[in-house]
C-alpha cells in the first residue's frame, strides 16, 4: 500500500522509519513544510491508501476530517483537538471511519500484561493505583503556551491507560501543580510538578504524580495494588530509581519517551497498517481528555471536580 505521511518532527521522523520498512508499504510519501526525510518520497499524502498523522497539534482535527472524507483511514497523534468541542465536531464526522489515535502505551508489553493480570483475577481486587510520568527535561519555552498544561499534553496518556487498565472510569479529580523550574511555565499559566487523587466509578483510588524537571531519566511507572498481588508496570532495571537498600544499581536511565516505548510506536502503527479493530478510536480519546479537562478545572479553582462537570 501507499501511505502518506504528514509531518517529520521527533515523533513524525520515528515513523517514518519504522513505515518505510513494514512489509505492507510499497511507497511512502511525506510532506512537512520545513523538514525533509531519507525515507519516503515529497508529494500528497493524500494520494495515498492510508494517512500518519504527526503535525503540530492545532491541525490534527481538520487533517483528520479531510482523511475521512476523502475516505483514507487515519492515524493521528494525541490529541484529536486542542478542546471537547472541537474533539466532539471531529468525532461525529470521522463516525464510521476507521481513525487510530496514538496512545501508545495501550501497545506497551508492561501495561497489557498488567491488563491481563488485573482482568484474569490474578491480582485480586483492585484497591489502589499509582501512575508516574515525568519528563528528565522540560519541552521548548515557545511549546508550553500552546501545550494545553500538563494534564492535557502529559498526563492525558495516564488518563487513558488508567481507564484501559482497569476497565472503570474516572468520576472525580482532585489536582494540584507547583512551578519549582523555569518562569515560562507560570507565564503560560501551566505548571512543572503535578500530583491527583482520581476516584474511579467503583470507589478505587488512583494517585497521579508528574514533572517536567525528573533528573534522574525519563520516568513512566505504573502500579495496581490487588487483594491478591501488587503488579507494576516499568520498574525495570532502567527505571531511574536509587535505593537505599542493598540491590544492585540499575542500568542506563530511559533517556526520553521515544527509547522507552519504541516497541509500542512499532506495534500500533503494525496495527493500524493491518486493519486490527482501533485500540484507541476517537471516543477513547475524548474519554482520557474529560479526565484532563476536569484535572485542569480542580487545578485551577483548587478544589475537586467531577468529570460530569466537563461533560456538560
Amino acid at each position: 500500500m501507499r501511505v502518506g505521511l504528514l509531518g517529520l518532527g521527533r515523533i513524525g521522523a520515528f515513523h517514518a522509519a519504522t513505515l518505510a520498512a513494514h512489509p505492507l508499504v510499497d511507497e511512502l510519501i511525506v510532506a512537512d513544510p520545513v523538514r525533509t526525510s531519507p525515507y519516503g518520497r515529497p508529494g500528497d499524502p493524500f494520494e495515498a491508501d492510508a494517512v500518519v498523522i504527526a503535525t503540530p497539534t492545532t491541525t490534527h482535527a481538520e487533517l483528520i476530517v479531510k482523511a475521512c472524507e476523502l475516505g483514507i483511514p487515519a492515524f493521528c497523534e494525541k490529541p484529536v483537538a486542542g478542546t471537547v468541542a472541537e474533539t466532539v465536531k471531529v468525532m461525529e464526522v470521522a463516525a464510521g471511519h476507521r481513525v487510530q489515535i496514538g496512545f501508545q502505551r495501550r501497545f506497551d508489553p508492561g501495561y497489557v500484561a498488567a491488563a491481563t493480570a488485573l482482568r484474569s483475577g490474578e491480582l485480586g481486587e483492585l484497591h489502589r493505583v499509582h501512575l508516574v510520568t515525568a519528563d528528565p527535561v522540560p519541552p521548548p519555552a515557545a511549546y508550553i503556551p500552546l501545550s494545553g498544561g500538563i494534564f492535557r499534553d502529559c498526563h492525558i496518556h495516564d488518563f487513558d491507560i488508567l481507564r484501559w487498565v482497569t476497565g472503570r472510569e474516572v468520576v472525580s479529580v482532585y489536582a494540584k501543580g507547583a512551578n519549582r523550574g523555569a518562569a515560562f511555565f507560570a507565564q503560560a499559566g501551566d505548571v512543572d510538578n503535578s500530583a491527583a487523587l482520581l476516584t474511579l466509578d467503583d470507589g478505587t483510588l488512583a494517585t497521579l504524580q508528574g514533572s517536567r524537571y525528573n533528573g534522574g531519566g525519563y520516568d513512566v511507572r505504573m502500579e495496581l495494588a490487588g487483594t491478591r498481588r501488587t503488579q507494576a508496570v516499568g520498574l525495570s532495571s532502567r527505571a531511574p530509581l536509587h535505593t537505599t537498600e542493598d540491590v544492585p544499581s540499575s542500568e542506563e536511565p530511559w533517556p526520553d519517551f521515544v527509547t522507552r516505548f519504541e516497541t509500542a510506536y512499532r506495534d500500533e502503527i503494525d496495527a493500524f497498517l493491518r486493519g486490527d479493530r482501533s485500540l484507541c478510536p476517537i471516543e477513547e480519546a475524548l474519554e482520557a481528555l474529560y479526565v484532563a479537562e476536569a484535572a485542569d478545572l480542580s487545578l485551577r479553582e483548587g478544589r475537586p471536580a467531577e468529570v460530569a462537570e466537563v461533560r456538560r
